[in-house]
């Protein structure tokens, strides 16, 4: 019995769409490329850069969700954890009560981690501060509507490409880690753990 190509096209086209809809659109404003190689991504979706293969991770500065400013640049000697996030995206929702609780439980223990929100696409701050307010979340966020900063990343590097995105920055300021889905607070850990401990 011969198939017609309807019915495969038809599946094919369904299959892509499922895919795409396990992470929130970026609407093509903020990928900035795709890594070039030298990363290991593992079964969690993780993407893990050698020590020796790792490169600068751009400096992020500007206005947050609450008024002030932040610049990365001072958080030098720290693990940075960058999060890509927005109000009305549901995997960010999804991950919220995670990083809040991972961040809490970081800075009680006295660990050198600062965790970095980048609030995008949301039309207003107050969006934005509802969803740290609705979430218990303490840590800054950058207000960036229009997805600048993530255009900053370095092209063939582990960059945000999706929305949720998590980006892990050594204490030497490089890029060592990045997911681009929604995690759970053990991910998290074992992102962050293999960097603290290193020399």
């Amino acid at each position: 019995m011969r198939i017609g190509r309807a019915p495969i096209l038809l599946t094919a086209v369904t299959l892509a769409s499922s895919l795409t809809l396990t992470a929130c659109s970026d609407g093509g404003k903020t990928a900035t490329g795709s890594a070039g190689g030298n990363y290991v991504t593992g079964p969690s979706g993780v993407s893990t850069v050698a020590k020796a293969d790792r490169v600068a991770a751009p400096t992020l500065d500007g206005e947050t969700i609450d008024g002030k400013t932040l610049d990365t640049a001072s958080l030098k000697g720290k693990v940075i954890v960058l999060n890509v996030w927005g109000s009305w995206c549901p995997p960010c929702r999804a991950e919220a009560p995670d990083f809040a609780k991972v961040s809490k439980e970081m800075e009680a223990a006295g660990k050198p981690v600062a965790f970095v929100g980048i609030n995008t696409r949301d039309n207003s701050k107050q969006n934005a501060l509802n969803f740290d307010e609705d979430y218990g979340i303490t840590y800054p966020s950058f207000f960036d509507p229009d997805g600048r900063l993530m255009l900053r990343f370095p092209k063939n590097t582990l960059s945000a490409q999706s929305i949720p995105s998590t980006i892990v920055i050594d204490k030497d300021g490089r890029i060592a880690a990045r997911t681009l889905v929604a995690i759970s607070g053990e991910t998290l850990k074992k992102m962050i753990d293999p960097l603290l401990a290193e020399k």
